[in-house]
């Protein structure tokens, strides 16, 4: 029973990390409609900066803070100098651009920094709280779990709540029409790509100190969990990201304590294979899902 309980609070307090990525993915989703596969390269980037920050000044909140803001500022980047690039061709030539971006920005990281991993401090204990014996959460955990709930109803406000959150899902939806009724479909979506690469950047900070280390290809497996988490809660849907997550981050921890670590990747896989044949669209999705 302890064991049981233990690996649940493991997995909640990984899978909250999985649903901040995936509200990362969510949020471009909702903004685009277009599944950035560059999402966890571009969180590499902003946690290097931080890395850069963090110990050139000695604070970890200096760097958190330069994480947020070169988040923001490369995602737009890349929306306007990239991406752009394709807006108007088949949606797989986005994904083929974001892959090479990948590779390419993981080899200048490996120029700059090297390919060894280097440890990333954490801000708060990472030591469990024991009841009875039995470790449960760190206040790490804790300040995670609180900073997916502030990521996911900022999400949620922002799209159900604001012009501007309005104004970016009609960009997304029907561009043509949005232009006809004075929306910058451009600044809209270079605004959508900016927010994902910060929620990213966020999800970044939250998931290195845990012992995964800042490599340039360390996002790469996080990426695979978190976008299996944001398609079965819906990659349309805020809470269905966190759902999601939860519910990955359970499967793993589950699986790798009653088997063996060599079978997560599997479990992962089984699960999204299973959720895309059940219900394609997501646990959480409003709508039926298009075929293509």
């Amino acid at each position: 029973m302890d064991r049981f309980v233990f690996l649940t609070v493991y997995g909640l307090s990984r899978g909250a990390i999985y649903a901040a990525f995936a509200l990362a993915l969510v949020l471009i989703f909702r903004a685009t409609r277009v599944v950035n596969f560059a999402q966890g390269v571009l969180a590499v980037v902003s946690a290097y900066l931080a890395y850069s920050v963090s110990g050139a000044t000695g604070s970890y909140w200096l760097g958190f803070g330069a994480a947020l803001v070169s988040g923001l500022v490369l995602g737009a980047v890349v929306e306007r100098v990239v991406m752009r690039r394709v807006e108007h061709a088949p949606p797989l030539n986005a994904v083929i651009v974001a892959l090479g971006l990948v590779l390419l920005t993981q080899g200048i990281l490996g120029m700059i920094y090297g390919n060894q991993y280097r440890a990333f401090p954490a801000p708060f204990s990472t030591v469990a709280m024991t009841v009875h014996g039995v470790p449960l959460m760190t206040r790490y955990d804790l300040f995670v779990f609180g900073t997916v709930l502030v990521l996911m109803l900022a999400l949620a406000v922002l799209f159900t709540r604001t012009a501007t959150g309005l104004r970016m899902r009609a960009a997304a939806f029907a561009p043509q029409v949005s232009r006809l009724l004075g929306v910058n479909v451009g600044r809209m979506l270079t605004l959508g790509w900016a927010l994902a690469a910060l929620v990213g950047a966020v999800a970044g900070m939250l998931i290195i100190p845990t012992g995964l280390g800042l490599h340039p290809t360390a996002m790469d497996l996080v990426f695979v969990s978190s976008f299996t988490a944001a398609v079965v809660g819906g990659l349309d849907s805020p809470i269905g990201a966190v759902v999601g997550g939860l519910v990955v981050g359970l499967v793993l921890s589950y699986v790798g304590g009653y088997l063996n670590s060599a079978s997560t990747p599997l479990a992962v896989l089984a699960l999204l294979v299973v959720v895309l044949l059940a219900r394609p669209g997501g646990l959480f999705s409003a709508s039926t899902a298009r075929r293509v």
